[in-house]
């Protein structure tokens, strides 16, 4: 395994052994590697919509020496556009977990708030909450400690009461200590009504919402780039695969994978509700080509 130890120190050289790879690369959409002496972990995996461009940048970066000194070679992967490029990313990085990558590594138990209709929140792990199909839900935390710390700063902000929330109990007949040093408006207390402070609550969580699915059923979104096209499928924010035809997104062997992943989320949501995107509604499952499985 390539370590990083040896090279703390290294003052900056221009890596003269790379600018062939870089010169190889197309001003195009893709994905590249940069490669060290075990080509079996990555040092680094990155995307960009134009491969060259990017590439030339990483050899002007001093801050990037050690990376820099430790590649061998870059190998890179066109593709038909940025989406292609994130999700074979987000993909890659997952599956051979590059050494200098920080980000889109393997989720953690990721956790959400679900929001019901008293107003009372439950942090739960992702394997309890149905996403794309609740519209209760919202946040995509790292752990629930992080989903947490969320609704606490948003009930400093929103003067909202815990107890109500359920995060913290309640006295009968009593208020809550936050309503006595002015940090909750007294729902506890009957000065405002659950409705309101539920409404409230909804509005300060609002850019935490995760989306409701917004089709009917799966969908292929399509993307191109010079000769190259690609048919993304997705269903309720799960990714089934990549093909390069329509009748080959219908047809298609589609994963069967029930897991949810944040990275995918937030690389497909925007595209999915944009306008003016080539989205084609599919069949689902067991009714292609007219059969019922």
């Amino acid at each position: 395994m390539v370590t990083t130890s040896r090279v703390r120190h290294l003052p900056y050289q221009y890596p003269e052994h790379l600018r062939a790879d870089v010169q190889q690369a197309p001003m195009a959409p893709g994905v590249y590697l940069f490669l060290g002496e075990d080509e079996r972990v990555p040092l680094y995996i990155g995307k960009s919509v134009n491969l060259r461009s990017r590439l030339n940048a990483h050899l002007r970066n001093k801050s990037e020496a050690r990376l820099l000194h430790q590649t061998r070679r870059i190998a890179f992967h066109c593709t038909a556009g940025e989406i292609s490029a994130l999700l074979l990313e987000a993909r890659l990085i997952k599956q051979r977990q590059p050494l200098f990558n920080r980000r889109l590594r393997r989720q953690g138990t990721l956790s959400s708030i679900v929001l019901d209709d008293a107003g009372k929140v439950q942090i739960e792990p992702s394997q309890r909450i149905n996403y794309g199909r609740d519209p209760r839900v919202y946040g995509l935390f790292k752990n629930q400690k992080k989903a947490r710390d969320v609704l606490l700063a948003l009930a400093d902000e929103h003067q909202l009461c815990l107890g109500v929330m359920g995060l913290d109990s309640l006295v009968r007949q009593r208020g809550c200590f936050r309503a006595s040093i002015g940090k909750c408006r007294g729902a506890c207390q009957g000065k405002e009504s659950l409705v309101e402070h539920r409404e409230r609550l909804l509005l300060a969580l609002t850019d935490y919402h995760v989306v409701m699915w917004p089709y009917d059923g799966p969908v292929a979104l399509r993307e191109q780039h010079g000769d190259m096209t690609a048919y993304h499928v997705l269903n309720h924010w799960r990714y089934l695969g990549s093909f390069d035809s329509l009748a080959h997104a219908q047809q298609g062997h589609w994963q069967v994978d029930d897991h949810f992943d944040a990275d995918i989320y937030k690389i497909t949501v925007k595209p999915l509700l944009a306008n003016g995107v080539d989205i084609v509604a599919l069949l689902p499952r067991g009714e292609k080509d007219g059969k019922h499985e």
